[in-house]
C-alpha cells in the first residue's frame, strides 16, 4: 500500500514563499508520475503541477506558471513544490498524488494514490 505524507504548509504573507514536501512509502516511487493538486473552500480540487518519473518533464496550471516549481528526488522518495510570489488566491489545502502511468495527467480520477493534504494560507 502506497502512503503519501505532505508537509511544509502554513501561513505566509502575500509575496512570500513556501516549500511543500511529499514523502512516499510502501511502493515504487520512481515508477510513479507525481502531481500536486489543491482545493479551496467550496471549490473543486484542481491540478497544480505534475512531474514524470525521471523528472525530465513537468507541467503546470496556468495560474501558477512562473511562480511554482515541482521537483522530485527519487533517492529520497520525495516530491517537492516550491511556491514563490504567493497570492491570497493560492490559499487551499494542497494534496500530493501519484499515478502508475508514465504520462502527466490533469484530472483527479487519473491518480491512484493521495496524501491527506496540507493547508496553505496566504494573507493579504
Amino acid at each position: 500500500q502506497v502512503l503519501l505524507v505532505e508537509s511544509g504548509g502554513g501561513l505566509v504573507q502575500a509575496g512570500g514563499s513556501l516549500r511543500l514536501s511529499c514523502a512516499a512509502s510502501g511502493g515504487s516511487f520512481s515508477s510513479y508520475t507525481m502531481g500536486w493538486f489543491r482545493q479551496a473552500p467550496g471549490k473543486e480540487r484542481e491540478f497544480v503541477a505534475a512531474i514524470r518519473r525521471s523528472g525530465s518533464n513537468t507541467d503546470y496550471a496556468d495560474s501558477v506558471k512562473g511562480r511554482f516549481t515541482i521537483s522530485r528526488d527519487n533517492a529520497k522518495n520525495t516530491v517537492y513544490l516550491q511556491m514563490n510570489s504567493l497570492k491570497p488566491e493560492d490559499t487551499a489545502v494542497y494534496y500530493c498524488a501519484g499515478r502508475n502511468g508514465i504520462w502527466i495527467r490533469y484530472a483527479t480520477a487519473e491518480y491512484d494514490y493521495w496524501g491527506q493534504g496540507t493547508q496553505v494560507t496566504v494573507s493579504s
